[in-house]
């Protein structure tokens, strides 16, 4: 219990201290005019008030990672704890924080157009059908997971289709209609059930007597069922995502840098969401922490979301397991719509294509959504489909936050504050060595099979250390400046 309670201080004294440090260095201006107030166009530049703007942010980038990601990592036992309060503090709330707010600067740019500016064109080539491809898993998990989740606990003898048409018909309208219609009056509701749904798990610690939660001075040692298969290093890191960094919530930023008035906006919103957010992810590792070292009998065999569902039933009356439940759901359903809008924004940026009128808005989407129903469909069929997305999803997810990070020490560099740069190039160094690792060392997903363990962290390695040759922030001199000038000529020729 102390490890947690010291967990959670941590993470509120990086909010109130840290973040402080990185809006200093940002330099926010509240009298600058930002997109939404330049220009509103009553589909995604819309004004909204702060509270509501935090609530959907939260909601956006909670999803079911927090939960299930912090779940599936918890049975590596302690070590989750540190890297969902360091990764959080150090390189999650930094990621979201500083991506947001070079977003809300510079017209509220979709997140490829962020590397490109900050690495160059073939990044953003790259990067803008590498995040779609990113966003549309994202699509197709954020419908499998609710829909086995209500079909396993409120409908077990419903047809196994029903569920995922009318998530994937909610998802349809929610990225068509303008953000302030249905987004932005449903998603604070459930983010405060979310929240809710925490809160509920946090107090069965203190008042179930039988509750004893694992401590740092158990020991850091890997305690995975299979730990010769998942070394700790990087397979927890891939499995806690959204809990301390995510790609994922770099591409949601931009959905509130058009609808925020004022630049001090965004520390509180982008930085305090992925607090919030490492919050719930540490509630539910100890929770789950719990149960894989003391009631292993009850997990065996259960995966992220059905441990949901064990954890809740064991604790809590059927009506408080019912709200910790339908938070889960809505977890994921409210990150898979915005995913898809987030794609439509993407490839609208990319073609140029004005999204004000809603024909053109369905233009962009319909592809998106046949390439997600396609992918959808192929998670059902096959027996192991949702195990591959999941794992393709995690993967792009932490090379996408990889990315960003090397963008935004671009940008940190560029701000002729050059020390400052550190605090994002050694969380990039060591995401780029994450991703590198999964690749080499795993045996399940990667190369880690064929490669000796030794030879794939050499060569992971030697990638990390080759990557600041090619994120070319050191000659980018220029960009900050070309982008303000192209930021001021849109907002003179729109007044």
């Amino acid at each position: 219990m102390v490890t947690f309670i010291l967990s959670v201080v941590l993470l509120l004294l990086g909010y109130f201290i840290y973040s402080r440090l990185i809006e200093r260095i940002v330099r926010d201006k509240p009298y600058r005019i930002t997109p939404a107030v330049a220009h509103p166009d009553g589909v995604d530049y819309v004004p909204m008030k702060p509270w509501r703007i935090f609530l959907i942010q939260f909601l956006n980038i909670a999803g079911v990672g927090p939960i299930c990601g912090a779940i599936m990592g918890a049975q590596f036992g302690t070590a989750s704890f540190l890297w969902i309060v360091l990764g959080c503090i150090f390189a999650g709330a930094v990621h979201d924080f500083i991506a947001g707010f070079i977003s809300l600067r510079h017209n509220g740019c979709s997140l490829p157009e962020l590397h490109g500016a900050f690495l160059g064109d073939r990044a953003k080539q790259f990067m803008r059908y590498f995040t779609v491809f990113l966003l549309i898993l994202v699509g197709a998990v954020f419908v499998k997971t609710p829909s086995q989740l209500l079909l396993d606990q409120f409908t077990p003898g419903w047809p196994l289709w029903i569920w995922p048409v009318l998530i994937f018909a909610y998802y349809l309208l929610a990225t068509l209609v303008p953000i302030d219609k249905l987004i932005g009056k449903i998603y604070p509701i459930f983010g405060l059930l979310l929240l809710l749904m925490a809160a509920f798990v946090m107090v069965a610690f203190f008042i179930r007597p039988e509750v004893q939660l694992i401590e740092l001075w158990d020991g850091l040692h890997n305690r995975h069922p299979k730990a010769d298969q998942n070394p700790i290093f990087p397979m927890m890191f891939v499995s806690i995502a959204c809990g301390a960094i995510s790609g994922f919530h770099a591409t949601q930023s931009p959905l509130m840098a058009r609808c925020m008035v004022n630049e001090r906006q965004a520390r509180p919103i982008f930085y305090g969401a992925m607090i919030a957010e490492g919050i719930v992810a540490l509630i539910w590792a100890a929770a789950a922490a719990y149960f894989f070292h003391d009631l292993p009998e009850l997990c065996a065999g259960k995966s992220g979301d059905a441990m949901v569902g064990v954890i809740a039933n064991r604790w809590f009356s059927p009506l408080i397991a019912t709200v910790c439940i339908l938070g889960v759901i809505s977890a994921a359903v409210t990150s898979g719509d915005t995913a898809l809008r987030s794609a439509r924004l993407i490839v609208a940026d990319m073609f140029r294509i004005d999204q004000k009128p809603i024909l053109k808005r369905i233009l962009v989407a319909l592809p998106l959504f046949m390439v997600t129903g396609g992918i959808l469909i192929y998670s059902f069929r096959d027996a192991d489909g949702f195990q591959t997305i999941w794992r393709y999803f995690a993967w792009a997810n932490q090379v996408v936050a990889t990315v960003t990070l090397w963008a935004i020490t671009s940008f940190l560099y560029l701000r002729r504050a050059r020390w400052s740069c550190l605090l994002t190039l050694i969380p990039a160094l060591f995401m780029t060595m994450v991703c590198a690792s999964f690749i080499f060392v795993s045996q399940t997903e990667g190369l880690g099979a064929f490669i000796p363990r030794p030879w794939g962290y050499a060569i992971s390695a030697a990638i990390t250390l080759l990557a600041p040759r090619f994120s070319r922030f050191w000659r980018q001199r220029r960009t900050i400046d070309r982008l303000d000038a192209l930021q001021n000529k849109k907002i003179a020729r729109e007044q």
